[in-house]
């Protein structure tokens, strides 16, 4: 059994809000919607992850929450503060806020690191001395602090992305945005990143929306999940309860790439050449001795009962997975046995 993240605190009241937002663009082909009435929150505390395929619409997203792009229509509320309705000068100041770390860390070439750090403090108008002592907390909270005066062609990619959240996080924001933040990373190093995301948003209590194509980076930090697909988001809930039930083909999608615990297509073929039995596949419920509850279902309807293929893993501190199995016998007896799953509340389906 594989672990992830511990159980996922309490989050407090939303602190960003969508209303039926959509955002299009007029191109040369015609009008592109890119964000179809989008409505969501962002709960105070939490780490939101937005999942969805290149063109789903999640860079844009982004960019509405910290109005470096406006809605067609609909309205975006940070705090109290409707952006929709806010002038330039007010924005700017609400955009202080929000921290934003990109995939490509978009750092200054020609700076340190603490040079890189320290550009947005020089912006808000802080003066040298108080510029340094945060410049040099930040950079030893992200673990950087010896590399202060080296120039990021001297760093690694992780390092980067590292110089790029102490950068994000030099104004104390309350809101740090990840986009794709770990897509140009090698999986250790994401790891890194993630578990930093996840400090910063413990012992900080910043808020942090990932937005991101991979599923393992949800499954490792969030506690929330938003399914976005052609511009709509398809499916939201806690990241338990999107792992081990989604309700959309695109979520289903993700969650199948990530716990690899049911049977593709192709593996259901292979599996059929040698099981001409039928085939069940039943999802891990939280119950205490899930695997002899099954078993004992299927010797007591006098089915034999192989398991073919499967796996569990534990998510916020619970199980989750499937088994499938081939079940031979008689075709009542079958039945009854699958009757008597949904009896003890097991979830199963049986693969056509």
């Amino acid at each position: 059994m594989t672990s992830s993240i511990s159980a996922p605190h309490a989050a407090g009241p939303p602190l960003v809000r969508l209303e039926r937002v959509s955002k299009s663009y007029t191109t040369p082909a015609g009008t592109r919607v890119a964000v179809d009435d989008v409505s969501l929150e962002v709960r105070e505390g939490e780490i939101l992850g937005v999942i969805g395929y290149s063109g789903a619409g999640k860079s844009t997203l982004v960019r509405l929450i910290n109005a470096l792009e406006l809605p067609t229509s609909g309205k975006v509320f940070v705090g109290d503060d409707e952006l929709t309705a806010l002038p330039e000068s007010r924005l700017r100041q609400v955009r202080q806020g929000i921290g934003m770390i990109f995939q490509q860390f978009n750092l200054f070439r020609s700076r340190t690191v603490a040079g890189n750090v320290a550009f947005p403090l020089r912006v808000a108008g802080l003066g040298r001395a108080e510029r340094d002592a945060r410049t040099a907390e930040i950079l030893d909270f992200v673990g950087l602090l010896d590399r202060a005066y080296s120039y990021p062609e001297q760093l690694s990619g992780g390092q980067k992305q590292r110089v790029g959240i102490a950068r994000a996080l030099a104004t104390n924001p309350r809101i740090l945005l990840a986009d794709e933040a770990t897509s140009a990373l090698d999986p250790e190093t994401t790891a890194d990143v993630l578990a930093l995301l996840r400090r910063i948003n413990r012992d900080l209590g910043v808020t942090v929306v990932v937005i991101t194509h991979e599923m393992d980076a949800i499954r490792a930090i969030a506690d929330r999940v938003v399914v976005m697909d052609e511009g709509r988001v398809v499916e939201q809930g806690d990241v338990y309860d999107v792992f081990s039930a989604p309700s959309t083909a695109a979520a289903a999608k993700f969650v199948r790439s990530v716990l690899q615990d049911r049977p593709s297509a192709e593996t259901l073929a292979r599996l059929r050449q040698n099981h001409p039995g039928r085939i069940a596949t039943i999802q891990v419920a939280e119950i205490k001795n899930f695997i002899g509850v099954v078993t004992t279902i299927f010797l007591e309807a006098g089915v034999d009962a192989e398991l073919v293929f499967g796996g569990i893993s534990e998510l916020q501190e619970r199980a989750i997975g499937a088994l499938t199995y081939e079940l031979s016998g008689p075709d009542e007896r079958i039945d009854a046995a699958l009757a008597a799953l949904t009896e003890h509340s097991l979830t199963w389906n049986e693969e056509s």
